[in-house]
């Protein structure tokens, strides 16, 4: 590993063994790597940040939430259940719901469909929703996998949730039943679904037969079109990939303002090395944040600015971007102008951001029903305020994008950040990178291990 200059020391996992190693964060011109050893397999680095922006630029201020007994020790990252050193609440609760699916693709985290194992039972994730409540839920929940619409039972599961007070739910899905099933859109929407987490890699069939082998375009364009005949907000959710479809980021943002306001999102998810992937990775092929905020400003012509986003309120700032836009004929507005070269302000607890998070996403990538409980004698609605927010809901787009950590490039400090955790099989609540993270051979510590005829990487 070549020299730099250090800018903090931190701890991360070996990605031969997931021992708990040391490493450190280190500034070499404008990017900045991860380093590490491992006493029995050696030195790692992993490029984190390709800037500009600048990396120190982008750090957030934000108070941690400090939990009783938060002075112990800790075996981060595997005594998660949450430990009491994790510094963050839950904002979107994940419940896999089937290992199984209908496609193959070279990345999923899930490594979903290779010889899954049965679903969970209806009162086993009755049982996952009572949990969520006992740990200061509801929160927004996401139904993913494996594919959940292959459940006949998926309706039920929506409606189980809503009758127990989860106001908002949205479903992770491929869209490949969605768009070719007449009705069952509408089945999903009157059960009390909210939004679709819809795969959508691009804006033509290559990036589809790269990531999945399948000509999938006329698919996904089907499924917006049943979502919007049943009320659904989509959130476009591309996996971007070095060499694969980087190059239609700004077109894909032009196709969800086609889409508004069905289309309440555009969420990018530059490619992990955990679950399945094609192999180790090299720098050559990650993305990192700024890698994306650049890429959206070139291929907007301008009308995107990497000014224009913002780290998060929620999880660790070196995890995602976001920013919200109004559509005004065929451009895209900021909400607000940031501060000129800054992306600071007074520090806020991490519980008040994990809320914000939580109200923002039930509120603006719902569909036409708002994601609210009901006005009532006791409970009056806003008025006219609530119809000006309808409106302005209806005109706005969120983009923004999440960088998830793997074996190389998990850093415990943005770790005991996370506020998206994943509802373990036993019940605990697991952080989504942990729970996913898999050693070079595809082995994991939380997830449940395949059956010994998929044990193999093939």
């Amino acid at each position: 590993m070549s020299a730099g200059r250090v800018l903090a020391a931190t701890h991360s996992v070996c990605p031969e063994c997931l021992r708990r190693v040391p490493a450190q964060r280190v500034a070499r011109g404008d990017s900045v790597y991860l380093q590490k050893s491992c006493p029995e397999h050696g030195a790692f680095e992993t490029i984190i940040w390709r800037g500009p922006p600048a990396y120190e630029s982008w750090a957030g201020l934000r108070l941690p939430l400090l939990r009783p007994g938060a002075s112990g020790p800790s075996d981060c990252p595997w005594d998660c259940g949450l430990c009491d050193h994790h510094q963050q609440q839950t904002c979107t609760a994940l419940l896999e719901v089937t290992q199984r699916c209908g496609l193959g693709c070279a990345f999923c985290f899930a490594d979903a469909g290779r010889v899954p194992g049965p679903d969970p039972s209806l009162e086993t994730i009755r049982g996952w929703f009572h949990k969520l409540l006992a740990a200061g839920g509801p929160y927004n929940v996401q139904l993913s996998g494996g594919e959940p619409t292959l459940r006949p039972d998926l309706p039920q599961i929506i409606a189980l949730g809503r009758s127990l007070g989860f106001g908002f739910i949205q479903l992770n899905s491929n869209g490949l039943r969605l768009g070719n099933e007449p009705g069952y859109a509408q089945a999903l929407q009157e059960a009390g679904l909210a939004s679709v987490f819809l795969q959508f890699d691009g804006v033509d069939d290559a990036p589809y037969q790269a990531l999945t082998g399948r000509a999938l375009m006329d698919i996904k364009l089907a499924t917006l079109e049943s979502c919007a005949q049943a009320g659904l907000g989509v959130v476009l959710v591309p996996r971007l990939a070095p060499g694969v479809n980087l190059h239609q980021a700004g077109a894909i943002i032009d196709l969800a303002l086609r889409h508004l306001p069905t289309v309440r999102g555009v969420h990018f998810q530059p490619v992990s090395y955990f679950g399945r992937h094609p192999g180790p990775p090299g720098d050559e092929g990650r993305l990192t944040i700024p890698d994306i905020l650049r890429a959206l400003e070139e291929q907007t012509q301008g009308r995107l600015r990497v000014a224009h986003f913002q780290p998060p309120n929620c999880e660790n700032p070196y995890c995602s971007f976001s920013g919200n836009f109004r559509r005004q004929g065929s451009e895209l507005k900021p909400w607000a102008k940031p501060a000129a070269g800054a992306h600071c302000s007074e520090p806020r607890p991490a519980a008040e951001g994990a809320l914000r998070s939580r109200r923002y996403v039930a509120r603006f990538w719902a569909g036409g029903g708002l994601a609210t409980e009901p006005a009532s004698e006791d409970r009056p609605g806003l008025g006219g305020w609530e119809e000006h927010l309808a409106r302005l809901q209806a005109q706005t787009l969120s983009i923004s994008g999440m960088a998830f950590q793997d074996a190389w490039s998990l850093d415990l400090e943005r770790l005991r950040d996370c506020c998206i955790h994943v509802v373990h099989p036993d019940g605990r609540l697991i952080p989504f990178c942990a729970y996913n993270l898999t050693d070079r051979q595809g082995r994991s510590h939380y997830r449940p291990a395949r059956p010994a005829a998929a044990a193999e990487r093939p």
